[in-house]
């Protein structure tokens, strides 16, 4: 990110379409950044992976980072910057995350702060909630899994007591990948701000650490 002394902070909104209760996060994001900071910002703020395609929908026109095999931008995203933009307070701007599942993250512009010298940006400043979970199928097929979770975990329980009647050991341990398999849909609810600020803390001075293995 370029030192630019005029640099003012968006404070964005962000949240998936179509998902309730909304999961949120609300960002704080220099305006000297580029898109491609923006993008990162988001992937790290919601847990992503970035394993999949990606594009931002701003003032009619798309942008984004480039992955192999899909789309091609006519921008490089590492030279635009948000505040080429000069985004209006309230305006809003279309960010799109793996075209299979179409996570479409609604972008809010809420406020343009002054920076504050003791704060490492970008930062996440407030959140609900742990995004999807990857290539479950999209925002109504994650929404009717979520909803049915509850009676798996009931219908596993049974079948842990009846081996646990039995005395069937190797049935139980059967039941482990059952197990692991709900634990990432039981804890939907769970959200570490901490843990996201950290990581963002880390792509702000270029830590290397950041990055997903």
């Amino acid at each position: 990110m370029t030192n630019v002394t005029s640099a003012m902070v968006y404070r964005f909104h962000v949240w998936i379409r179509q998902i309730s209760p909304m999961i949120w996060r609300r960002l704080l994001v220099r305006s000297d950044s580029t898109i491609a900071d923006l993008h990162y910002t988001l992937q790290i703020a919601f847990g992503w992976s970035d394993a999949h395609l990606n594009l931002f929908h701003i003032h009619g026109q798309d942008y984004g980072v480039y992955h192999d095999g899909g789309t091609s931008f006519s921008t490089d995203p590492e030279h635009v910057r948000l505040c080429d933009f000069n985004f209006r307070i309230n305006e809003h701007l279309l960010y799109e995350y793996d075209f299979g599942d179409c996570w479409q993250h609604e972008v809010r512009i809420e406020a343009c702060l002054a920076l504050d010298d003791k704060r490492t940006y970008p930062c996440c400043i407030g959140g609900k909630r742990r995004a999807p979970p990857e290539g479950c199928g999209g925002a109504m097929a994650f929404m009717t899994r979520r909803d049915e979770v509850p009676s798996h975990v009931e219908d596993l329980l049974e079948d842990i007591q009846d081996d646990l009647d039995a005395n069937d050991i190797e049935a139980i341990r059967d039941r482990r990948e059952d197990i692991e398999a709900l634990r990432e849909w039981l804890t939907l609810d769970d959200f570490d701000r901490r843990e996201v600020n950290r990581r963002l803390k880390q792509y702000a001075t270029r830590d290397a650490a950041w990055m997903w293995q």
